[in-house]
């Protein structure tokens, strides 16, 4: 097995805080309600949100996958890092074992924050991954991040 590290950085005019709120701690009703033509819903399966907790998100109909399943690895709450896993889902194929990401959400100094996100790819045995593949992944990640970062601006009580 291979792991592949990519690593990612979002700057949105929001803070760590709320940004952190709405995309870790509260996606589960905020993401859906935001992006519903890519996401359906977002469950909670096992846990109480902490670290173990495993979510699965569910995509509309029409969707290349219909959901994926993640376990919440670590979740510091006081200075906005997440650490979780993508552990099922028709999404990582032959190729994958799992995806592991770190996102830290840091004050950029403006009233906005820098979101640094680590994807560690875990491949099946020699598998190969193709660099499209995870530029696909990391401007999906960007879109969320702005449209989340659209709403927020937009619904300044939200997640304050």
């Amino acid at each position: 097995m291979a792991v592949i590290k990519y690593p990612q950085e979002i700057k949105v005019g929001v803070s760590p805080k709320r940004m952190f709120k709405a995309m870790v701690t509260e996606s589960y009703t905020i993401l859906p309600k935001i992006m519903p033509v890519a996401i359906k819903s977002i469950e909670l399966l096992h846990g109480d949100g902490g670290a173990g907790t495993i979510r699965q998100t569910n995509f509309p109909d029409g969707a290349p996958f219909p959901y994926v399943k993640h376990r919440i690895d670590a979740l510091d709450t006081e200075n906005y890092v997440s650490k979780y896993t993508l552990i099922e889902g028709a999404v990582l194929g032959d190729k994958l074992e799992s995806v592991y990401y770190e996102a830290k959400f840091e004050d950029s100094g403006d009233g906005g924050c820098i979101v640094k996100i680590t994807s560690e790819y875990h491949t099946k045995g020699d598998a190969e991954i193709k660099e499209e593949d995870i530029k696909a992944g990391k401007d999906q990640a960007t879109a969320f991040y702005t449209i989340a970062e659209e709403y927020l601006l937009a619904h300044p009580h939200v997640c304050a």
